[in-house]
């Protein structure tokens, strides 16, 4: 196992997949013909009886007899195909979404917050660090290792709490030095566990969407503008109800996906992710009890900003988890946006308007040798379907939490407050007034009659799922990439279809007659064209016999269905300023 730099606090650990054979139920050379390999610490435990001489091996009635093998973690015996066949797709999210990353990032908030504290000089306990000191709190940070996080993994089996374990990890590891020796017990000072989670989930994400998601979403949108512009010229027919409509460009048509995935793309990094750091259930009580003069709301803003968070002032125990949800919904949207393009580019590929390049040795079909299918929009629309499906709940679940009645209140107005001064669907200020005074006579009231503030542990185990979701986007993205890459425009069949299709002329013909005062233009080519058979010489007659100046009847006669295409051409070669703004 050997690490590669990604950043000047993260080492990405580059993993090595593997599949142990038991001694006691050796697996017979027809079913893994590999020789036993050192095993990990996972196990998967799959029955109860011993393995036959063959796994195939079947009872009297003719059933497959259950075996018990004991299955190492690799890449075959992973339950999430993101584990094992997707693993090299995927694998850069493991720094940040992993449990690894999990764990790195409380290390990360538990050392920083101890630093922090060195520099409020009403903590006498905990005074200034030297130099060394805080190099040494630091190389903790830099030079954490897998083996760090199975050292803690192995405390946590006593402990049985994960973030205890953090806590005491470092205060083994901090013995060392003299100096931290001094100050263990500030570690986790004053911190729920959550303190320490919400911003390790919080820098988590921030991490992964800069280092991971957002550039990919970038190269995506940067294929989609040049496959535009490369295009910009070639006319293709419209459908609107999946028949013929007025031409535009193929250019034109791929113009418009770029933009709307920009458009969510910007959304997304504009979504503000926050972090809060107020206690056991959000009114620093432990903090006021042991340090009452100092102002701990403001250290708690400035922590929690001196990570590149923004902070959330009213909270319950919890984070609210509303930023969350709305970054969720966002990605979903973005992955919507994405599942409609690689459906209307398979649907083109089906009829003929892209040809794909095909690679040797690759198979399409296992009994149709000619098959070349569009495997990777089809993979791409699948994954995003289970991204949208893990994100959806995330979404939906994470911002609810039980009994944290005190603080939501006035987490309610301070969350309105903030929507009324950046959404287009202004909040009037007289009625954000009204709430407010409502909010704050409820107050009293609620204090007397909650004298606790509580919490479920339902987020945690869902918020463990947030690299399912985030990962299964990302190979969709690689995937819809790969497909882009593969396509060839078939310009002659575009044309084809095309020419096939003068009907489509019937709207700018009747549209002309209007501009000059034809009687009923519209019913007129109603009767000319509906449900019957169009050409190019029966347009072309019909134009002859209209009542109009001889100009305009002779850029009537000029058009042809592959030239009726408006501004398309002019929309898609500039698409790329559309995106940047």
């Amino acid at each position: 196992m050997e690490f590669v730099a990604l950043s000047n606090t993260v080492k990405v650990p580059t993993f090595t997949t593997i599949f142990h054979t038991s001694t006691t139920h050796p697996l017979p050379n027809t079913f893994f013909p590999f020789p036993s390999l050192r095993s990990c610490a996972c196990k998967a435990i799959i029955s109860t009886n011993q393995i036959s001489s063959h796994p195939a091996q079947k009872s009297n009635n003719n059933m497959l007899q259950p075996h018990s093998v004991d299955f190492e973690l690799s890449s075959l015996t992973a339950l999430s195909p993101l584990d094992g066949r997707y693993w090299g797709k995927v694998k850069e999210l493991t720094p940040f979404m992993s449990e690894y990353g999990l764990i790195f990032y409380r290390v990360l908030v538990e050392i920083k917050w101890l630093l922090k504290m060195s520099q409020i000089p009403e903590i006498i306990e905990v005074p200034s660090f030297s130099e060394d000191a805080k190099s040494y709190l630091q190389s903790l940070i830099d030079d954490f290792s897998v083996n760090d996080a199975l050292e803690i993994k192995d405390i946590e089996k006593v402990t049985n709490h994960d973030v205890k374990a953090v806590e005491y990890f470092l205060k083994q590891k901090c013995q060392s030095n003299a100096e931290v020796a001094k100050v263990l017990e500030f570690f986790h000072f004053a911190c729920t566990s959550e303190d320490i989670n919400n911003l390790a989930h919080a820098l988590m994400l921030k991490d992964a969407l800069n280092s991971v998601i957002f550039p990919v979403m970038d190269n995506l949108i940067e294929a989609l503008c040049k496959l535009a512009k490369d295009n910009a010229h070639v006319p293709m027919l419209s459908r609107t109800h999946g028949q013929p409509a007025s031409p535009t460009t193929l250019g034109k048509e791929i113009a418009i996906f770029a933009v709307r995935l920009s458009r969510e793309r910007k959304d997304l990094s504009q979504v503000e992710i926050l972090g809060k750091f107020a206690g056991a259930v959000g009114n620093y009580n432990a903090h006021v009890v042991a340090y009452p003069d100092v102002n701990w709301p403001h250290v708690a803003e400035e922590f929690v900003k001196s990570l590149g968070l923004s902070f959330n002032p009213y909270v319950a125990q919890i984070e609210t988890h509303d930023y969350m949800a709305k970054l969720f919904h966002s990605l979903i949207q973005f992955n919507n946006i994405l599942l409609d393009f690689d459906r209307d580019v398979w649907g083109y590929i089906s009829l003929g308007y892209f040809k794909q390049i095909t690679k040797a040795g690759e198979i399409g079909s296992s009994t149709m040798p000619h098959k070349v299918n569009p495997i990777d929009f089809e993979n791409s629309e699948g994954n995003l379907g289970v991204a949208n499906g893990g994100l959806s709940h995330l979404g939906m679940k994470l911002p609810i939490s039980r009994w944290q009645a005190r603080p939501t209140l006035l987490s309610l107005f301070y969350e309105l407050f903030n929507y009324s001064k950046s959404s287009s669907s202004v909040v009037p200020m007289v009625e954000m007034l009204e709430i407010r005074e409502l909010v704050c006579s409820r107050w009293t009231k609620f204090n007397q009659d909650m004298c606790t503030c509580r919490r479920d542990l339902t987020d945690s185990t869902v918020l463990r799922n947030m690299g399912v979701g985030i990962g299964h986007s990302l190979l969709a993205y690689k995937s819809t990439l790969q497909g882009i890459g593969k396509l060839q425009v078939n310009e002659a069949r575009l044309s084809e279809d095309l020419n096939q299709c003068w009907e489509v002329l019937a709207e700018p013909i009747q549209t002309v007659m209007r501009r000059y005062g034809v009687p009923e233009p519209y019913e007129k080519l109603k009767e000319l064209t509906r449900g019957r058979a169009v050409t190019k010489e029966s347009i072309r007659e019909f134009i002859e016999r209209l009542d109009i100046p001889e100009a305009a009847k002779l850029n009537l006669l000029k058009l042809t269905p592959g030239t009726y295409v408006g501004a398309a051409v002019e929309l898609a070669r500039t698409v790329e300023n559309a995106v940047s703004r």
